[in-house]
């Protein structure tokens, strides 16, 4: 049975203060769950209806499963139509980025992207891609916020996520960096090499002033119809699409 301080604890996960403050989060949902039951994070506990329970399957003996009844799991979960499934997972410590594990390969970088949608969708979608590691502005929302955790569908649980100050990691940096810009040239004519940084910016203001003197090449997407821009995230999937597409041929 759920106790009210357990309640108390899982709803308090919604809001970034109480995540800091316990070192969790929340994932919901049964694929959700048995992704990260997988992964390298550690799992506090989960807890399912006798229905959900079944669909998880064999849990490993260190993990706890509380099982609870359908009102029970009502009162903890935030979706329209819960699963039964969620779980309590702790926010891995944060190391510094070594600059050498982004060698040969292409990584991320997100300026201040705010929506929790768009950003787990490019989590997803980076993972898709095989993009192995995003870097993240301090302005960038929370990975660990529900809403996010639960548009990555289980890709957060292998793609490595890092919060620093872009500015100075970028007057570090020894890669080659290209920003999505619209004064920039066409990403069907850049050749994007064998490594380096793609930058996006935030959804209303793009990449930041005192970034754009760190980027090296300027990018577009170009434009045939009449829209004014792109959403972020749809930004970010031609972006890895092209990049693969370069290095399949």
């Amino acid at each position: 049975m759920l106790s009210k301080a357990q309640i108390s604890l899982i709803t308090s996960l919604q809001h970034k203060k109480f995540r800091t403050q316990h070192q969790l989060f929340v994932v919901e949902g049964i694929k959700s769950v048995m992704e990260f039951v997988g992964s390298s994070y550690k799992i506090q506990k989960i807890w399912a209806t006798a229905d959900a329970a079944a669909k998880l399957g064999k849990i490993p003996q260190n993990i706890k499963l509380e099982e609870v009844t359908v009102a029970e799991f009502g009162k903890i979960s935030s979706l329209k139509n819960p699963q039964g499934a969620l779980a309590t997972v702790e926010i891995p410590a944060e190391d510094d980025l070594d600059p050498a594990i982004l060698a040969n390969k292409h990584s991320l970088i997100l300026d201040d992207v705010q929506d929790p949608g768009n950003l787990g969708t490019i989590i997803r979608t980076a993972e898709w891609f095989g993009i192995e590691h995003l870097i993240c502005s301090q302005g960038t929302v929370d990975a660990y916020n529900p809403k996010v955790v639960q548009a990555t569908m289980g890709s957060l649980s292998r793609i490595k996520i890092h919060y620093l100050d872009i500015e100075s990691f970028l007057e570090e940096n020894q890669l080659p960096t290209f920003g999505a810009l619209l004064d920039g040239d066409s990403i069907y004519d850049t050749d994007f090499g064998k490594q380096g940084l793609i930058i996006m910016g935030n959804e209303g203001n793009g990449i930041r002033k005192n970034l754009i003197p760190k980027i090296q090449k300027k990018v577009t997407i170009p434009r045939v119809g009449a829209a004014e821009s792109l959403n972020v995230a749809v930004a970010t999937t031609i972006f890895c699409s092209e990049l693969t597409r370069q290095k399949l041929r």
